[in-house]
């Protein structure tokens, strides 16, 4: 005797039939091609433009990012305080933002001393010197320090120069970029270890330079020796290491990033 399996069964049957119906999956199939197909080609499209214009893509969008520390202190100036500080915020996290060595615009010098800053601002705890934002008479700091404006700017640059030259530089050796950052890390290096022996105050062998003295017979001027002033040895150092490191950087990375894109763009091609 047969049974019914009744509408429960019956559905459930059909639910198999469906599922198994080629004739139904080859329709879905056809649906949904033009969608992956016009996915696909937008993807090469971007690929494509990618590989001849990413250069460019980087010299505004980094030069974006170099430039944005210029505009806290002129926020500032305006009156535009809050979008000033979320600058100053975010930047702090790639910089310490001490103001002896940072410049100022709207004030009465580019630079300033630590002893000229504790005038109106007296602490020597880096984490609340680095707070010191400026004020009417002293002007606003650029929002990060003066080694980071010509590491940075130097390696937009670059970039720049790579892109007016149609990117055709080779990569720059090993050695010599080992000898561009050599500057750098000394010049930090013996920074860091003053700061960590006698603080960040006007004391320690960074700040007086004495063995420059001694080096030179003390033939120029003293304030060349002595503290971070903008001119000062001290600032030259930072200036020239900075320029020199973030050119060696461009000079040996872009050619690779380029050679990454090119690559990239083949594939896609």
């Amino acid at each position: 005797m047969l049974h019914d399996a009744g509408p429960r069964g019956r559905m459930g049957k059909t639910r198999q039939l469906r599922r198994m119906d080629p004739g139904e999956v080859s329709m879905a199939s056809s649906a949904s091609s033009p969608r992956i197909a016009a996915a696909s080609d937008r993807t090469g499209r971007l690929s494509r433009w990618l590989a001849r214009e990413w250069i460019w893509a980087f010299v505004l969008l980094y030069g974006l990012f170099v430039g944005l520390p210029w505009l806290a202190p002129i926020l500032m100036h305006l009156g535009w305080e809050t979008p000033a500080r979320w600058l100053y915020a975010f930047y702090s996290l790639f910089c310490h933002q001490l103001p002896q060595r940072s410049l100022f615009l709207f004030g009465l010098k580019p630079m300033y001393s630590l002893s000229e800053i504790r005038q109106v601002w007296p602490y020597e705890d880096p984490l609340q010197l680095r707070a010191f934002i400026g004020d009417p008479v002293f002007g606003y700091k650029v929002a990060w320090s003066d080694r980071m404006v010509s590491t940075y700017t130097s390696f937009w640059l670059a970039a720049l120069l790579f892109a007016l030259s149609g990117r055709r530089w080779r990569p720059l050796p090993w050695w010599a970029l080992f000898l561009l950052t050599l500057p750098i890390a000394l010049d930090g290096t013996s920074h860091l270890i003053n700061d960590l022996l006698y603080g960040i105050g006007e004391r320690g062998f960074r700040y007086d330079n004495a063995w420059l003295v001694a080096l030179t017979g003390g033939r120029l001027p003293e304030w060349f020796y002595v503290g971070d002033a903008l001119g000062s040895f001290n600032s030259w150092m930072r200036w020239i290491s900075g320029v020199l490191f973030g050119l060696g950087a461009g000079g040996f990375s872009l050619p690779y990033v380029d050679r990454s894109f090119r690559e990239l763009g083949e594939t896609e091609a």
